[in-house]
């Protein structure tokens, strides 16, 4: 405060003296009228700055008392002095002029290709949960459970844990991950191996900047996560899509040379939902061997995609330490936990701890120790059997009122066992279209052609339902089936800002 009524006017040199309370009451005046005060913001008490300015407590009343007058300022009995809307009231000042700028230093490529890439409708959207794809049922999450084991990390917390914590993660944590995946994924790794991050594109931040140069070959399935695909282009790498069948990724007549490593979601392929077979697992296994190249296992979901009928993961199946295992709490928790790892190879886990340690230092140590206990204490496998639950029950009421509503505009494809539906378009109207005109209601549902890497004629919606309850999913959809009636009508005129935002 000393600082800013300084920057306002005040000073302690006013003459007369005895003036200086008009020096305090001009300068917060100022402060007031160019809001570097906002409305409603509290003033220090008045004893509390007498001391910071060095001056008696009665010539900060009598400056607080002129404010008072004329309405800068209101007094709360017993709580302080609060700034008031200067309605009606202006000041002249005298703006010094700022000089030219002249030119800054250019981007780099990598950063132009990060701000070209970037964009995602949604990710940082305010529009709500209905239908965003990737959330779990948010409602049901045990806030109280979560609660009490950060009540109690803080309870007995010691000085030293208030320091600075091991970047890839607390050790805790990493040894009840490496007994968690050993049990549901038949994963057998050294905590030492398990890296803790915010999440999947996180892992996937670190790891592609140890092994990327510009022009690298990188090998996707075609449709894939579009924040992944972004990232490898960001990067400079050469991409090379690989068609998804009815088995998962296909590599035949992949014509790329030599690889960095090929980017897959075997357990339930991202968004089509497909499992890859084993034959096929076998082949990719093969194929990297043949190729030296890495596999990046991006299971994301394997919590849901192995629940009725689980398969092994590849990381398990890898007998030359090819895979980088990646997995995430945050889709199955909750998104705002940020907490995600994954297992890499003796060979890259001193490249991506470097690389981690100069470019973030760690997540949230106290989510780290609840999550630990979270997993060491079962409460995440009770968690999960309920989460099981309510998904499927809210998946058969989506279902059900969007064949009621929408029936005659789509054909809904619910083979996925994850957190999403895709709805195939029957009409004429494009998805990207759709998504914006949806957005444009405060309804977010991803457009089907964006996860493909080139030009596809595949038109329709990715819809999540897990995070929506029950009578949100039958209004929601009800809304929406009056706005595509409505665009049937007065069909929106298409446009190349609509278009697939990477080709």
């Amino acid at each position: 405060m000393k600082g800013l009524l300084i920057r306002n006017g005040f000073s302690l040199d006013a003459k007369p003296q005895p003036h200086i309370y008009l020096s305090l009451y001009d300068a917060f005046k100022r402060a007031i009228l160019n809001r570097f005060l906002e409305p409603d913001s509290k003033l220090p008490p008045s004893r509390v700055l007498a001391n910071d300015l060095g001056i008696s407590r009665s010539t900060v009343l009598k400056a607080f008392d002129l404010l008072l007058v004329e309405r800068y300022i209101t007094a709360i009995k017993g709580s302080g002095y609060y700034v008031l809307c200067p309605k009606n009231k202006k000041l002249k000042l005298k703006i010094p002029s700022v000089a030219p700028k002249g030119n800054y230093p250019s981007l780099s490529s990598r950063g132009k290709a990060f701000c070209e890439n970037a964009h995602w409708p949604g990710e940082d959207s305010n529009k709500g949960v209905a239908f965003r794809p990737g959330l779990p049922p948010l409602d049901i999450f045990p806030v109280q459970l979560w609660k009490k084991l950060i009540d109690d990390y803080w309870k007995f917390i010691t000085p030293s844990e208030l320091s600075y914590s091991n970047t890839i993660g607390l050790q805790c944590l990493r040894n009840n991950l490496a007994n968690y995946l050993k049990i549901y994924r038949d994963i057998q790794c050294d905590p030492e191996q398990i890296i803790v991050t915010t999440g999947s594109l996180h892992s996937l931040y670190l790891v592609s900047n140890i092994l990327l140069e510009t022009d690298d070959e990188v090998v996707v399935e075609n449709p894939t996560y579009p924040m992944a695909h972004g990232l490898f282009r960001s990067l400079g790498a050469k991409i090379f899509a690989g068609p998804v069948d009815a088995e998962g990724l296909n590599l035949n007549g992949i014509s790329c040379v030599k690889p960095k490593f090929v980017y897959t979601t075997p357990s339930c392929q991202y968004p089509t939902g497909i499992k890859m077979s084993m034959a096929r697992r076998k082949e990719l296994l093969k194929w990297a061997s043949e190729k030296e190249t890495f596999i990046i296992e991006d299971d994301y979901n394997h919590e849901f995609s192995n629940w009725e009928k689980p398969l092994g993961s590849l990381f398990g199946m890898d007998q030359q330490e090819r895979t980088i295992y990646l997995g995430t709490f945050n889709k199955l928790i909750h998104p705002s936990m940020r907490l995600g790892y994954m297992i890499v190879p003796y060979y890259l886990l001193d490249a991506v701890t470097a690389l981690y340690r100069q470019s973030s230092r760690f997540v949230s140590r106290e989510n780290q120790k609840a999550m630990s206990l979270f997993i060491e204490r079962d409460y995440l496998n009770k968690h999960l059997r309920n989460v099981m639950e309510v998904s499927q029950e809210r998946k058969e009421i989506f279902v059900e009122h969007f064949n009621t509503y929408l029936g005659n505009h789509f054909y809904l494809d619910t083979s996925n066992p994850g957190l999403h539906v895709i709805g195939h378009i029957k009409g004429e109207i494009k998805d990207v279209e759709l998504e914006k005109e949806l957005l444009n209601h405060n309804i977010l549902a991803h457009a089907l052609s964006k996860y493909y890497v080139h030009p596809t004629d595949k038109n329709g919606l990715v819809m999540g339902f897990c995070s929506v309850n029950p009578k949100q999913i039958k209004d929601t959809l009800y809304k929406m089936g009056a706005i595509i009636t409505k665009l049937h009508t007065h069909p929106m005129k298409y446009s190349k800002d609509n278009e697939k935002l990477s080709d």
